[in-house]
């Protein structure tokens, strides 16, 4: 009996990764999500959740961390993005990997030396925890904002703006009513890639002084303390809100693009 190889085999490596190391530590973490300590289901872990004034304040801080980091990295990100791609510059490129060459470097490095910045200029980090978090954070996401913004900018079609100069828009009016609605899908891939992680990523917090807790200190909490069913309750609970606002965002980018091009 012969061997008869088809492209659909090669899928069997990718299926097995999924399985093992996406739903099932998916499926584990459900599991200690509905269940108590004797294994019984409950919803007792969600109710606990949305009643304790600790957890929603730890919830609407790191919301306030990710809005404020976002529109930090965005503000920064589009101009920067938005010369790069429209100038005529032979070297641009180097330009480009000039906001890239830091995120070759260890990600602990680059937060220690920002901090001995921080200190030199602020002497006592802990009297300003929140704005140092937020630079921190836009340091070290702001790649993440640029390169959506750059590609996206880069292939949009100048005929388009041509067009509406042609008709009598100006450059302002031009870039408001063509250019940012056409570039609104690397806007909203650049505000996916920085606000999700800005909402987790407690080690900057750490770093920089800020005793704070967002919903990634406080799901380790909860796992070092040994409450599974706690910390699991969380990551669902982030789980979903990530999921919303990515399926949100996906949609309102999906219809600002097409109106931009209509425009």
């Amino acid at each position: 009996m012969k061997f008869r190889f088809s492209r659909k085999q090669l899928c069997i490596p990718y299926a097995a990764f999924l399985i093992f190391f996406v739903i099932a530590p998916l499926l584990v973490v459900l599991y200690y999500a509905f269940t108590n300590g004797e294994g019984r289901f409950t919803l007792e872990n969600f109710v606990n959740f949305f009643t304790s004034q600790n957890t929603i304040g730890t919830l609407c801080y790191s919301m306030a961390v990710a809005v404020t980091v976002t529109a930090a990295c965005l503000v920064i990100a589009y101009p920067v993005a938005y010369i790069l791609a429209k100038s005529h510059m032979k070297k641009k490129t180097i330009l480009l990997m000039l906001f890239l060459v830091p995120m070759w470097i260890n990600f602990t490095l680059r937060i220690a030396a920002l901090k001995e910045v921080l200190t030199v200029i602020e002497g006592n980090l802990s009297y300003h925890p929140f704005l140092n978090t937020v630079i921190g954070m836009t340091y070290d996401f702001l790649p993440f904002m640029i390169l959506p913004l750059y590609t996206t900018l880069t292939k949009m079609d100048n005929s388009l703006l041509e067009a509406a100069q042609d008709l009598g828009a100006g450059h302002g009016n031009a870039f408001w009513r063509v250019t940012v609605p056409l570039s609104v899908p690397g806007i909203i891939s650049g505000i996916t890639m920085v606000f999700l992680p800005a909402m987790t990523n407690y080690v900057i917090l750490d770093m920089l002084y800020n005793s704070t807790y967002i919903m990634g200190s406080l799901i380790g909490s909860y796992f070092n303390a040994y409450d599974w069913h706690g910390g699991s309750m969380i990551s669902i609970v982030l789980l979903i809100i990530i999921f919303i606002i990515t399926l949100a965002t996906n949609g309102f980018g999906e219809e600002d693009t097409n109106r931009g091009a209509i425009l």
